[in-house]
């Protein structure tokens, strides 16, 4: 990336893994501790920041605690949260609505509503935290769910870490991806970071447009240009960025004169 010759600054970040760890309970999963202030520094100095998640968008913009609002793609890239507020939805098929919404009354009669996270688009099964013995029988009955649904409807299955996603065809974060960095046009400097698969799509059409870069303690296989351990290299990742937009007194910790 040239930043002292491009014509703007587009820095993509998923969510869940990337800039928050996991957590057993997906409601406090709230950010490393450096992670909102540098990000809120990136904005006010030049950069658009956008977060990308398969989270709902609302739930990103609660948890994130960035400020200025960044623009939020939530739901892999079915809803775009805009930083002045305005929302747009890609809404399911009416047969998919009543196959999303048959698995919803499924999964709540085996006992499984507590785990259970409805999006615009899909249902994500979370059991990350539950011990081996627990996790097993509720991933064999999910994943028969999921397939069986999946095969009637042409619904997608997707594994993700800590779960399992039944969701429409449709909008990836690849898509998210493309649509932002075609709305930049050229000679922009831009970066995708994220963890798991969902983000090998967004890496992908990213590539000869910026750097891929996959953040997680541990390295895996991956079309990932980089790999940074969280929260150290991240943070130090963030800083380099803020310093290269000419926020050095930001990127130190000092106040701008």
């Amino acid at each position: 990336m040239r930043f002292k010759t491009a014509t703007s600054r587009v820095l993509l970040l998923d969510y869940d893994g990337t800039l928050a760890p996991f957590t057993p309970d997906r409601e406090r999963a709230f950010p490393y501790p450096e992670v909102p202030e540098l990000v809120s520094k990136i904005i006010r100095a030049g950069t658009r920041v956008v977060l990308i998640s398969g989270r709902p968008a609302t739930e990103v913009l609660f948890l994130s605690g960035i400020r200025p609002q960044p623009e939020i793609w939530g739901s892999h890239g079915k809803e775009r949260l805009q930083a002045d507020g305005s929302y747009q939805v890609d809404p399911p098929s009416p047969e998919h609505q009543v196959a999303l919404r048959t698995t919803a009354q499924s999964l709540h009669a085996l006992g499984l509503s507590s785990q259970m996270e409805i999006k615009a688009g899909g249902i994500a099964l979370h059991w990350r935290g539950l011990p081996f013995e627990q996790r097993e029988p509720i991933e064999v009955k999910v994943r028969s769910l999921f397939g069986s649904t999946a095969k009637e409807h042409g619904l997608h299955v997707l594994p993700f870490d800590g779960g399992l996603e039944l969701r429409v065809p449709g909008k990836n974060k690849g898509d998210a991806v493309s649509t932002i960095l075609a709305e930049a046009g050229s000679g922009v400097a831009a970066a995708y970071l994220g963890d798991d698969q969902t983000d090998e799509n967004a890496f992908r059409a990213i590539k000869g447009r910026g750097i891929a870069i996959l953040v997680r303690p541990e390295p895996r296989p991956s079309v990932a240009d980089i790999w940074l351990r969280p929260p150290e290299e991240l943070s130090q990742f963030l800083r380099d960025w803020l310093k290269a937009c000419g926020a050095e007194n930001e990127a130190a910790g000092r106040p701008s004169n």
